[in-house]
């Protein structure tokens, strides 16, 4: 069993930075790989970033590129999501995820333990 905490959702203007930690336990945190996803009200979950069990591969949504940084502490088994230039489309609830083997994927059904959510909200 796994469970992982987000933490450090927000409030923040447009233009504004927010940083989310995912605190892992209960596994071997630094053997597997990490995702966060999003929900926006109304929408599908979607794809945000995840990373590989090293941390040396990481993939982007397109949406996001160039704007959020995804990182992991092994030593800390956490991950982060550091997110700048938020924009309004950016709002929805952000969730880490634990995949069960090293290789990262951008497919949510494939990542086997799931944080509860925390809310990130960009005012225009």
């Amino acid at each position: 069993q796994v469970q992982l905490v987000e933490s450090g959702g927000g409030l923040v203007q447009a233009g504004g930075s927010l940083r989310l930690s995912c605190a892992a336990s209960g596994r071997t945190f630094s053997s597997y790989a990490m995702g966060w996803f999003r929900q926006a009200p109304g929408k599908e979950r979607e794809f945000v970033v995840a990373i590989s069990w090293s941390g040396g591969s990481t993939r982007y949504a397109e949406s996001v590129k160039g704007r959020f940084t995804i990182s992991r502490d092994n030593a800390k088994n956490t991950v982060y999501l550091q997110m700048n230039s938020l924009k309004p489309e950016d709002t929805a609830v952000y969730y880490c995820a634990s995949k069960g083997t090293p290789d990262l994927t951008v497919v949510a059904g494939r990542y086997d333990y799931w944080g509860q959510g925390t809310q990130v909200t960009v005012s225009s």
